[in-house]
């Protein structure tokens, strides 16, 4: 009888010595990555089998019982998980359990406009499409900001997920990331600022991303429409203009488009335009509430993405005759 005892301790410690090295040895898997969607209310079986049916060759049987002998089986989290060559069973159920799901990414670009925007959500891989067949309006009620126009509201940055996130939930942050910029801005706004609220302070930061990819100036631009603002000179500026066109802009900004009245026609009408022509971003933003101290009225593009800054018409016009007239580039002659 002791010796029959005896086999039975020696053939459970084998078999729990076998458990432990099992444990601790890479999962051969059918390609460099395996991935695995895991439903709410899955079953540590179905997990299992999902695995292995998803690419990992092992027993099923076996890594259900592991998962379920660990203790940790009803902490498993349900998620999007991606399992890389090397890895453990121990490895696997930690990163169920821990929920380290595999995200994706989407970036979102300074200077995009709302439908930009939409379309490069819409393409995104793996984002649940809630609102492909939504207007404009109705997503901001979505969003809970109903009768709010979109544009400028959703801050450019980059955005992760996991699978089967839905594009709205990604436009939730957005929105709630740009009202945080928005107001951490704002409370650094500098007193010679004509803007009187974050709203306004949003349109012309708006219009400062458009009119200039180089950071450096930016101040100086928005210092340029701060003094137009306050002397009630119109701002004049080529893409609020072009943002007003729509569809009807071909590319080519022509004298007839400065001269037809729009709602965002800087030319013919003075002040803010009634709304942001973009996402601008956090340089952007702080240029809008702390413009830099500038006699200049006038700026034009150098061609090297760069801007002249004058502070009269004579000086503005001598700078467009050096670097605009000669290419007939009519780009940011606002």
């Amino acid at each position: 009888m002791r010796s029959l005892l005896l086999l039975v301790l020696a053939a459970c410690l084998a078999m729990a010595g076998g458990g432990a090295w099992w444990l601790s040895q890479p999962l051969q898997l059918a390609s460099p990555t395996v991935d695995l969607s895991i439903e709410a209310g899955s079953t540590p079986r179905e997990i299992a089998k999902g695995w292995v049916d998803a690419g990992v060759d092992a027993s099923p049987w076996l890594l259900y019982q592991w998962f379920r002998f660990s203790g940790q089986s009803r902490q498993i989290r349900a998620g999007s998980y991606e399992l890389a060559q090397g890895a453990t069973p121990r490895d696997l159920l930690r990163m169920m359990v821990r929920g380290d799901e595999r995200l994706s990414v989407v970036k979102l670009i300074d200077g995009w406009t709302f439908k930009r925007f939409r379309a490069e959500l819409a393409q995104a891989d793996g984002l649940k499409q809630t609102t492909a067949g939504l207007s404009d309006s109705e997503i901001m009620a979505q969003l809970g900001m109903p009768g709010e126009a979109p544009e400028g509201q959703f801050f450019p940055d980059t955005y992760s997920y996991a699978k089967g996130s839905t594009d709205l939930a990604v436009m939730k942050r957005a929105v709630s990331a740009m009202q945080k910029q928005l107001d951490a801005a704002w409370a650094q706004r500098q007193s010679n600022v004509v803007v009187k609220t974050p709203r306004e302070a949003l349109i012309l930061a708006s219009i400062v991303e458009k009119e200039t990819g180089r950071e450096a100036d930016r101040p100086m631009i928005a210092g340029v429409f701060n003094n137009r603002l306050r002397v009630g000179m119109p701002l004049q500026t080529d893409p609020s203009v072009i943002y007003g066109l729509g569809e009807q802009f071909d590319g080519n900004l022509r004298k007839v488009h400065l001269q037809t009245d729009t709602p965002y026609n800087t030319y013919t009408r003075a002040g803010l335009p009634p709304t942001p022509i973009a996402m601008p971003g956090k340089a952007a933003l702080l240029a809008a509430v702390k413009p830099a101290e500038t006699k200049a009225l006038y700026f034009v593009a150098r061609g090297d993405g760069s801007s002249a800054f004058s502070a009269t018409l004579a000086e503005h016009n001598r700078a467009v005759n050096q670097y605009q007239r000669a290419t007939r580039n009519p780009g940011k002659t606002p």
